[in-house]
């Protein structure tokens, strides 16, 4: 039981560092370096909901864009977050349940958000929101399922 924790965290270490790396350092940005910033906040967010999420399915039906970059970007917004929403009630027995579960995620998901707005490593697109927060879900359930098993196993 002790190497499975110990695989546990280092798996979530690793997973965080990928993350930070992602989010803040594997993206350039929206614009050029002479915007102001409310230039870069016009230019780069989206508070329209559905609005990204709607451009690539309409790309998927339509054609006019290749397959793999919807695929990516909408599934990658999910995929991301799936592990997060396992170690959140892994780490957290208090944010095992789903009203606060979904409070931590959704806290989570704004600092990330609005600090790769704030730093230009980024956008900030209530549709990454939306693709993160369910993906959060998803892992959520998945802990879900995870902890009903051993439990049912143990007793």
């Amino acid at each position: 039981m002790k190497v499975l924790k110990v695989t546990i965290h280092l798996g979530f270490m690793m997973y965080f560092l990928f993350m930070i790396s992602l989010l803040f350092f594997g993206s350039r940005g929206y614009g050029g370096v002479n915007m102001t910033w409310f230039q870069y906040v016009r230019g780069a967010s989206n508070f329209v909901p559905f609005q990204t999420i709607q451009m690539y399915v309409d790309a998927l039906l339509n054609g006019s864009m290749s397959i793999n970059i919807p695929i990516i970007n909408l599934g990658g917004n999910i995929l991301m977050f799936v592990p997060l929403g396992i170690a959140i009630p892994f780490y957290s027995r208090k944010l095992a349940k789903l009203g606060r579960f979904s409070c931590a995620i959704l806290l989570t998901l704004f600092v990330i958000e609005s600090m790769q707005l704030i730093s230009r490593r980024g956008s900030f697109d209530i549709d990454d929101f939306i693709l993160n927060y369910l993906g959060g879900l998803i892992g959520f359930g998945v802990w879900k399922f995870i902890d009903w098993q051993y439990r049912r196993q143990t007793h």
